[in-house]
């Protein structure tokens, strides 16, 4: 268990330091603002969706060390994926770290189940899943803040 737990903190702060696609964009055809007042994370989700595929996703914004490894994987997790696809990926995240037990319709969720160990700390699952949530409202192209709250 504890090779474990030393897998997740290095895979989190690698995220951390390194994060993927931390940029803003240029022209996206979403976009969405995300806030968790709780622990100061504020994020910005960026996409292109071509043909219904997303072909380009970033994150922007100042987030705790949980919040900007969730935003990094993420974005890495759904670059490719079809709309439906990138939900099922979200409703599957979401359920992984609120749930106690899967949905059938569960997708796998290959690397992003590193981050599932943040289930055991519930006030940081708002952290893991803001980026998520951003990302859903710029798909869905809601408009407002998106807040953990």
């Amino acid at each position: 268990m504890e090779n474990l737990r030393e897998l997740y903190q290095e895979v989190i702060l690698d995220h951390n330091k390194n994060p993927r696609n931390f940029r803003k964009m240029e022209a996206p055809d979403g976009f969405a603002h995300g806030d968790n007042p709780l622990c100061g994370d504020q994020i910005d989700v960026y996409l292109v969706v071509k043909d219904g595929v997303v072909d380009d996703v970033s994150f922007d914004g100042n987030g705790c060390a949980i919040c900007t490894a969730s935003a990094s994987m993420m974005t890495i997790a759904l670059k490719g994926k079809t709309e439906a696809e990138a939900t099922a990926l979200f409703d599957s995240f979401h359920h992984a770290l609120t749930e106690d037990k899967p949905y059938p319709e569960d997708v796998p969720l290959g690397k992003l189940k590193v981050l599932a160990g943040v289930k055991d700390y519930p006030v940081r699952v708002k952290c893991a899943t803001l980026a998520w949530h951003t990302f859903d409202a710029a798909l869905k192209k809601l408009q407002g803040n998106i807040s953990t709250e």
